[in-house]
């Protein structure tokens, strides 16, 4: 965390002293003195429990400088985990009581110890009740009834807690010998959306009486114009992925159709699988920020897929810029959509910039928003006397232009003071196009040549500037 002291104008200089930092999590403040007007603590957050946080970072103030203070939220998200499956022993035998132990780490950057339950899925109909993480693992024991459908497929899945994500691992188990009783027909997960990969299992087992493990291959076509090449049944089981691209069409009918071999004649089977659409999230960047009056700006949304959705979202954003200027509608080309805007002035700054994408039948909307600051632009002045030099009491015409410096554009718009360095009172005129005209007759050849001053106060959207010019009277 980086706390930045600053004076305001009119102060300037650079704040010494200490900073606090409260970082909303109950654990003890933490400080750091300033030097050269910022300050940098670390902080570790135990939990996400609270998230997201509010930070706090306090400034005590010196002999100089009155002290302050600033806020901001920091979020904790839960850290991954990883699961990893293992049996003993393996293969067992009927009725053998087997362990299985499923060991939860988190995921680097992740530190906590893994805490929750985790459910074993045995591959033979039978689940565990959840079972405690304990030190970061958990064990239990199954004792297979019957060999039928060795190898047999295990998952451990940890459900997660509040700090940790859930995760799961599988693995095989072989019992001798073994056969199947049932046929499922699986598809996970089920509604899927757009671009995430589905797992689909065929299972082949024998109809009673018959018994023994099929083999063969087993061809997937998942309804939407694409089919799998032959799977081999393995275990009397033939697992395939496929992610769909589109959700046109759903619900999709998902057909097997098993081959057969020497022992076991042919079959087939189908079910449904929908997809929904994918939600996005759409990210909003602005290039300059700040920007000046008049200097055009780059505004980019990035629309993008959350996990496990994939793919590139088309359609449209439509820019709000905040400046009632009416918004813009951008087409989404490989993910992104760019406007381009010019700010005619200040008021409102900073102002509020939405980006908001529409959606698809493969994509749902969503917003982004950001601000953005725009600067006053800076002015160059200029100023000429004619004639030059002038005779006692000759009209002389003083010309003032104020023009706005790039990258800043526009006109600028005020008043202007003209001070023409002879004691005579100052004259204030406004600017008509960026310009101003006057004349002023000179008395005498006293103190000349004489200092003409023009002064651009500035306005709302330009800062003010100075300039002179040297005229002689003889």
């Amino acid at each position: 965390f980086t706390a930045t002291v600053a004076p305001v104008a009119p102060g300037a200089g650079t704040p010494t002293g200490n900073v606090t930092f409260d970082f909303g999590d109950g654990s003890p403040a933490g400080s750091g003195s300033l030097a050269g007007g910022t300050v940098t603590v670390t902080h570790t957050y135990a939990s996400a429990s609270g998230s997201p946080f509010t930070v706090t970072a306090t400034y005590g103030g010196d002999g100089d400088f009155s002290g302050s203070a600033g806020t901001g939220a920091h979020t904790v998200s839960p850290a991954a985990t990883t699961t990893a499956l293992s049996d003993v022993p393996d293969p067992s035998v009927v009725g053998q009581p087997v362990t299985f132990t499923a060991t939860v780490a988190p995921a680097a950057p992740g530190a906590p110890t893994a805490t929750g339950t985790v459910v074993f899925d045995f591959g033979d109909g039978n689940v565990s009740a959840p079972v405690a993480v304990v030190g970061g693992v958990a064990t239990t024991t199954h004792a297979y009834a019957t060999t039928s459908g060795s190898p047999f497929l295990v998952a451990a899945v940890y459900n997660g807690n509040g700090d940790l994500t859930g995760s799961s691992a599988t693995g095989s188990h072989t019992v001798n010998p073994a056969a199947t009783t049932t046929s499922v027909f699986d598809d996970l997960p089920d509604p899927s959306v757009v671009g995430q990969p589905v797992t689909f299992t065929a299972r082949v087992a024998p109809v009673a009486p018959g018994a023994g493990t099929p083999t063969g291959t087993v061809v997937f076509d998942f309804g939407d114009g694409n089919v799998s090449g032959p799977v081999a049944v393995v275990g009397g089981m033939a697992t395939t992925t496929h992610a769909y691209d589109t959700s046109t069409g759903s619900p999709f009918t998902v057909a097997v159709a098993y081959s057969g071999d020497g022992d076991f004649t042919a079959s087939s089977g189908s079910g449904g699988h929908t997809v929904d659409a994918a939600a996005t999230t759409t990210a909003l960047s602005d290039v300059p920020d700040p920007s000046v009056v008049g200097q055009p700006v780059t505004f980019t949304a990035t629309v993008a897929p959350v996990a496990p959705g994939a793919g590139t979202a088309t359609g449209s954003v439509v820019f709000d810029f905040g400046d009632g200027s009416g918004t813009t509608t951008a087409t989404v080309t490989g993910g992104v959509a760019t406007a381009t805007h010019v700010y005619t002035d200040v008021a409102g700054s900073p102002y509020a910039v939405t980006a908001a994408y529409g959606g698809n039948t493969d994509f749902t909307g969503s917003t982004a928003t950001g601000t953005h600051t725009v600067d006053q632009a800076t002015t160059t002045a200029t100023v000429t006397s004619a004639p030059n030099p002038s005779a006692v009491g000759e009209d002389v015409t003083v010309t003032t232009t104020v023009t706005a410096d790039a990258p800043g554009a526009g006109t600028p718009a005020g008043t202007v003071t003209l001070d023409y360095g002879d004691g005579t009172p100052p004259v204030t005129q406004t600017l008509a196009a960026g310009a101003v005209t006057a004349t002023h007759a000179y008395a005498d050849t006293t103190g000349s040549p004489y200092t003409i001053t023009a002064t651009y106060g500035g306005d709302a959207s330009f800062a003010g500037d100075t300039a002179t010019v040297t005229q002689v009277v003889q």
